[in-house]
């Protein structure tokens, strides 16, 4: 079993993934030997949906593609949640995570999906989903898969700058942030060259305690969204869930395989795999 504590044991970067146990082993100076970039910051407003400016000479703009709603848990369900979840297996991953997956084996660059020992989608969640579809922006939301991501400061935890796959994804991908506030950094790398930001855009998504997000849209396929490590100032777990692309739903190329995976995820009989 694993339990609460962040443990400092393994660790799984490959690549250029980094965390604090990477940062003791191969020392901090192979670190980041780039040149400083300019970056233009924005802060995310969820009332106007305006990315607001925090700099004087840059105009803020519309963020389309973000959904946020607060106190989508209550503290009881978020205690509920995470002793369950501290009852099972937490696995190392990348850049000082650890994580719990609902979901099928996939080979995302071969874009082959096995069942393998997917047994759907945990029992607490069921509630939660149906909670989801009630929301405007998540009609008709079936997630078939279900990731939780285990952050804590004394590992440096982080996730870098990413798009979600399309191919097996939808159009939605939905997240429970629980135990702390922690921000949600979209990037542009090319800038903003119509609002004369020709440098790397970033726009801070503050995420709440027991909030949901949802990207969708310019924010799912357009924008990368990451968690960088000063972020992450307490621990942090959060709940991904992520629906099915039109080729895997009815009329799709693999429709047949879609409504197998679905008939799983639904069952609310998941263990992690």
């Amino acid at each position: 079993m694993m339990a609460a504590d962040c443990g400092v044991t393994a660790c799984a970067c490959k690549g250029i993934r980094r965390c604090l146990q990477c940062d003791t082993l191969k020392g901090k100076g192979q670190l980041e030997a780039n040149e400083p970039k300019i970056v233009h910051h924005f802060l995310y407003d969820p009332e106007t949906r305006l990315a607001i400016s925090k700099e004087a000479e840059a105009a803020s703009f519309p963020f389309p593609g973000v959904f946020l709603r607060e106190n989508f848990i209550s503290e009881e369900e978020e205690n509920k949640l995470m002793s369950t979840m501290d009852q099972d297996l937490w696995n190392e991953s990348q850049s000082g995570r650890r994580k719990q997956d609902f979901g099928p084996k996939i080979n995302f660059k071969k874009r082959k999906v096995r069942v393998g020992s997917f047994s759907g989608l945990p029992a607490l969640s069921q509630k939660l989903v149906l909670r989801m579809q009630q929301e405007p922006n998540l009609a008709g939301f079936q997630p078939v898969e279900q990731c939780n991501l285990d952050y804590h400061p004394q590992r440096g935890s982080a996730i870098d700058p990413h798009l979600d796959d399309s191919w097996l994804w939808g159009e939605r991908l939905v997240t429970i942030n629980m135990l702390s506030n922690t921000t949600l950094t979209m990037s542009l790398e090319q800038g903003l060259p119509e609002l004369g930001l020709a440098e790397e855009v970033y726009v801070a998504v503050r995420l709440p305690r027991r909030s949901l997000v949802v990207l969708y849209g310019e924010a799912r396929h357009r924008w990368k969204h990451a968690i960088h490590r000063d972020d992450v100032q307490e621990r942090r777990v959060c709940s991904t869930y992520r629906e099915l692309s039109e080729e895997f739903q009815p009329g799709g190329q693999q429709a047949a395989l879609g409504a197998q995976l679905l008939n799983i995820s639904l069952s609310f009989e998941g263990i992690p795999v």
